[in-house]
């Protein structure tokens, strides 16, 4: 299911990234969505999994100290 807009997205991919992290985020997921219709049911967590890993774990770093997610320099 395509997000529409980043208040739709599940609230564990929400907590404590910022509105630029869930706009990349929205987009990869939905862009995926529509490349891996074919998986059936595997479509959903694919989209999620490639997202997270574009648009959080490359760019993002979860800060020990505060738990909130900063961009990497």
């Amino acid at each position: 299911m395509p997000y529409r807009s980043i208040s739709e997205l599940p609230p564990h991919v929400r907590a404590g990234l910022p509105d630029y992290a869930l706009e990349t985020y929205q987009a990869v997921f939905n862009e995926v969505w529509d490349e891996v219709a074919e998986r059936g049911e595997a479509r959903e967590r694919t989209a999620h999994m490639v997202a997270w890993k574009t648009a959080v774990k490359r760019k993002y770093r979860k800060s020990e100290e505060t738990g909130d997610w900063e961009p990497v320099l």
